[in-house]
């Protein structure tokens, strides 16, 4: 019986619950001439338009930190929402608030907040953020029903309690959904995320994904096409990117990992060989390229090592905030910030060598600046 029908006939008998994945996100030192062919020259040739990466700003980024922004280990939305206010001015030389924000967006965009929320209670986009960038899209004139929240897993959703408990108002959307009773399988025998993933719009590897019963709920499906999340294609106007400042092995896992990992389908079959490929070429096609207008990095907390899983030892108050249009300069200043922790704590004692290849490979792909000579930094301490 194929692993697909097994699952179905499985579910059928009642067992209706999976166990999530566990799938290794450190990425490989793989050569050049090694690389699996991919399809990102179809995104090389689509035309750029106004908005696209690396957007207003390119290869500048604005950093607020506040020591005092987490107490007793739950980061402050007050804090938060000083940091993030003061953040948007800087990067946008406002003196308004308000006028900030709507450089970016406007009352008729449907705006798609990117959280990570894959480290659950512990270590995901905090609630202090997110709920401080709301409530300034509220006072910049949005309504709360132009916003959504989204992931590609509704169970890290949950786990991480994005809900409308929280958020009352705020839409949430997700590629691999669940039914009330968590069956990820409607009345039809289908997938109910095979309706969430837009077959035009893919990323294309010559890598193969075959998964287990277990896992094929959280990839949607098999096969070299990994398909881009209706959120991005049909549902959202702009984008909003907030990751966590992570690291993964020696690189990091922040803008563009969330962005590229969290927007399409069949995903397990790109950690080996294809990491940072897929890091930076996702995010060179329209839905993303095109799209995301704003990266606002929560570093109120975020780990120097085991991410992009939460874990406790490695969990650290980095006490900031960045932001910028520039998913690949967040990055860089992210990576500078994570591996300088790094050596501190013993773990690493230089940079290693392909550690920021994925950057690289975006920058030429005119996706933003990781050169750090080439990067205009603004930083701030607030109290």
């Amino acid at each position: 019986m194929k692993r697909r029908n097994f699952f179905r006939t499985m579910i059928a008998g009642g067992t209706s619950i999976v166990a999530a994945p566990i799938i290794k996100a450190a990425p490989s030192m793989i050569q050049a001439d090694e690389k699996p062919y991919t399809n990102i020259e179809t995104a090389k040739a689509i035309p750029r338009t106004a908005l696209s990466m690396p957007g207003k700003y390119p290869g500048k980024v604005a950093q607020v930190t506040h020591p005092n922004c987490v107490v007793d280990g739950k980061p402050n939305e007050a804090a938060a929402y000083e940091m993030v206010k003061n953040a948007m001015l800087r990067l946008t030389n406002e003196s308004d608030l308000k006028k900030a924000w709507l450089q970016f967006v406007g009352p008729d965009d449907v705006i798609g907040l990117k959280v990570n929320p894959i480290g659950g209670r512990l270590l995901s986009t905090s609630h202090a953020v997110t709920k401080s960038i709301i409530n300034q899209l509220e006072e910049a004139g949005i309504s709360k029903e132009q916003i959504i929240i989204w992931d590609r897993r509704q169970e890290s959703l949950d786990d991480a309690d994005y809900n409308t408990e929280n958020y009352p108002g705020i839409q949430f959307m997700s590629t691999e959904c669940y039914d009330e009773n968590k069956s990820y399988i409607n009345s039809d025998g289908r997938f109910y995320s095979e309706d969430w993933i837009e077959k035009e719009q893919f990323y294309y590897a010559e890598v193969e994904g075959e998964y287990d019963a277990y896992t094929l709920p959280y990839m949607v499906n098999g096969g070299k096409h990994s398909y881009f999340t209706k959120i991005c294609t049909e549902k959202v106007t702009k984008i909003i990117n907030i990751p966590v400042l992570k690291n993964a092995g020696y690189s990091i896992t922040v803008c563009m990992k969330n962005l590229a990992y969290g927007s399409i389908s069949n995903t397990g079959r790109l950690h080996k060989d294809l990491w940072h490929d897929t890091c930076a070429e996702v995010c060179a096609f329209p839905p993303l390229r095109d799209k995301v207008v704003l990266n606002i990095a929560d570093g109120l907390l975020g780990c120097f090592d085991g991410g992009p899983s939460a874990n406790p030892q490695f969990i650290c108050q980095y006490n900031t905030v960045l932001a910028g249009t520039d998913p690949v300069a967040v990055d860089r200043i992210a990576y500078d910030i994570i591996l300088k922790k790094r050596i501190e704590e013993g773990i690493q004692d230089t940079e290693r060598d392909g550690s920021r290849k994925f950057m690289e490979m975006a920058q030429d792909l005119q996706l933003g600046v990781a050169d750090r000579s080439k990067i205009e930094l603004t930083e701030m301490e607030i109290s």
